[in-house]
C-alpha cells in the first residue's frame, strides 16, 4: 500500500512539474508574439467587417438565383 502512495504521489509531482513547465512556456512564447497597435485592430475589424458583409451578399446573390431557377424549373 505504501508503494502505491509514493508512486501516486511521485506521479502527481511530475504532473504539477509538467504543468509548472507548460505555463512557463506558454508565457515566454505570449513575450514573443507581436500585439496590434489600436490602429492595427481597428483597421483589420473593418476589413473583417467588410469582407464578410461581401461575402453575405454573395451568397444572397447566388441563393436567389439559384432560388429563381428551381422555380422556373418546377
Amino acid at each position: 500500500m505504501a508503494t502505491t502512495t509514493s508512486k501516486a504521489l511521485a506521479k502527481q509531482e511530475n504532473i504539477v512539474t509538467r504543468a509548472r513547465r507548460f505555463l512557463r512556456g506558454s508565457w515566454v512564447e505570449l513575450k514573443k508574439v507581436h500585439w496590434p497597435t489600436r490602429e492595427e485592430l481597428f483597421t483589420y475589424t473593418v476589413v473583417v467587417i467588410i469582407m464578410v458583409l461581401v461575402f453575405m451578399g454573395a451568397i444572397w446573390l447566388l441563393d436567389s438565383l439559384f432560388s429563381y431557377l428551381v422555380g422556373l424549373v418546377l
